[in-house]
């Protein structure tokens, strides 16, 4: 089950908080078809949040076909957003991992960090894939380390 958390200086509402969470969730894998949300009261005593906003959030989500609510029963997903490579044990996952640790380790925030995320895929959605893997990216953390092993 999927455990939300509200961050309250982002900026960005907190029912919209949830359905990033959820569609995160879903997209790794974390939630699939048929698994049951936590109930409004379940969240609300884990965030402290009002319960129209995890209403609003769930209602967000069944307007976008990705749960449904059953009266009585909960809120249940009715679809998986899960790609391949995107699961716990997918090799592009686990390079992901080690690229946020060297990132992380050369002093970059979570926010940097996302930035960086953003910026190489708005790159690769104007340029295409121009750039070839051999090719040591100025603001890549690993970049220093790959050209002294590519020098060697």
């Amino acid at each position: 089950m999927v455990e939300y958390r509200i961050d309250r200086r982002s900026g960005v509402p907190a029912y919209v908080q949830i359905v990033r969470q959820t569609e995160q969730a879903l997209r790794m894998g974390v939630l699939r078809a048929g698994d049951r949300l936590p109930t409004a009261k379940e969240v609300v005593a884990a965030t402290a949040i009002n319960p129209n906003t995890v209403f609003r959030a769930y209602r967000d989500l069944e307007q976008a076909g990705l749960v449904r609510s059953r009266r009585g029963l909960g809120t249940f997903v009715t679809r998986s957003l899960a790609r391949p490579g995107a699961e716990d044990d997918s090799p592009l996952r686990a390079d992901l991992a080690d690229w946020v640790a060297r990132a992380r380790s050369a002093g970059l925030e979570r926010d940097d960090v996302a930035a960086l995320v953003t910026a190489a895929l708005d790159a690769y959605e104007t340029h295409g894939h121009e750039r070839h893997e051999h090719e040591p990216h100025a603001q890549d953390p690993g970049a220093p380390e790959r050209r002294q092993e590519n020098d060697a």
